[in-house]
């Protein structure tokens, strides 16, 4: 039979003996964990005056709150007694098997990491991702939200985004307008690019820099004498403008008689 003395005993003895550990482990958290509070503060301070992306900070700062932890808490394990190389390697082998299962995620996640250190678009601008085009709304660890002039909510992943072609058309605060008009042969060529000019200098938005604005005959159609317009304008003035001189222009050849052709056949009949 077991001897109820002896076992309670050998009770008393471990917890004795194992008191102070688990106590120092406690204590070793507890202040760890203050410890963790304080340095991600401090990171957080030093990082908004640096201006930092909001969502990268919040990123960074979640991240190194997580290691950190982790580490008190396989340090305080440690004092207890507990075979942190076995758990450690159990660890590693959960971490791969996850990992394995969610490789798209993770390749979302890495992409997410690379737009918000990278910074190819941000909140605002009007892009083209994966053959998807609308204004950023939100990037998120995982995805990017894309509004579309339509008001379509777009959910484009982070590693397709940040891996395939990305076109920003308001990282830059000016853009060049190229416009085409066509005139009939018979009008006057010379005429017609004077009113182009005058047209398009007449609207303020045209601006003088980075270049003044250039008309010129761009080529020779089957039907059409084809004139080029480019001009400068702010990115926010683009399609304004753009929209505005096709009505503009049309306008402008009618009052001074210059003939917009349109494509036509001529059939010639022959009598037998």
């Amino acid at each position: 039979m077991v001897d109820t003395e002896q076992v309670t005993q050998m009770i008393i003895e471990n917890s004795v003996a194992f008191a102070p550990r688990i106590l120092l482990a406690i204590l070793t958290i507890i202040i760890g964990f203050w410890i963790v509070s304080k340095i991600i503060k401090g990171m957080e301070k030093a990082l908004s005056i640096k201006k930092m992306d909001a969502s990268l900070r919040h990123f960074l700062e979640s991240l190194v709150s997580i290691m950190l932890k982790a580490l008190i808490i396989l340090a305080a394990a440690g004092m207890v007694g507990v075979e942190t190389t076995s758990f450690i390697a159990i660890l590693a082998a959960a971490g791969f098997a996850v990992g394995f299962a969610l490789q798209g995620s993770l390749s979302n996640f890495a992409g997410g990491v690379m737009i918000l250190l990278f910074k190819p678009y941000k909140v605002g601008d009007f892009v083209t991702i994966a053959g998807q085009s609308g204004t950023v709304r939100k990037i998120d660890i995982l995805v990017t939200i894309l509004k579309t002039p339509q008001n379509v909510t777009i959910y484009i992943p982070n590693g397709p985004a940040f891996t395939g072609n990305i076109t920003n058309f308001s990282q830059e605060e000016v853009r060049r307008v190229d416009m085409d008009f066509g005139i009939g042969y018979g009008s006057d060529m010379k005429k017609a690019k004077q009113v182009l000019e005058k047209t398009f200098k007449a609207d303020k938005r045209v601006l003088n820099e980075p270049a003044e604005l250039f008309v010129a005959v761009k080529e020779l159609g089957d039907s059409s004498v084809n004139l080029t317009v480019r001009a400068w304008v702010k990115s926010g003035d683009f399609w304004g403008l753009t929209f505005d001189m096709q009505e503009a222009v049309k306008e402008a050849f009618d009052k001074e008689g210059i003939e917009i052709p349109f494509p036509q056949m001529d059939v010639h009949m022959k009598n037998k």
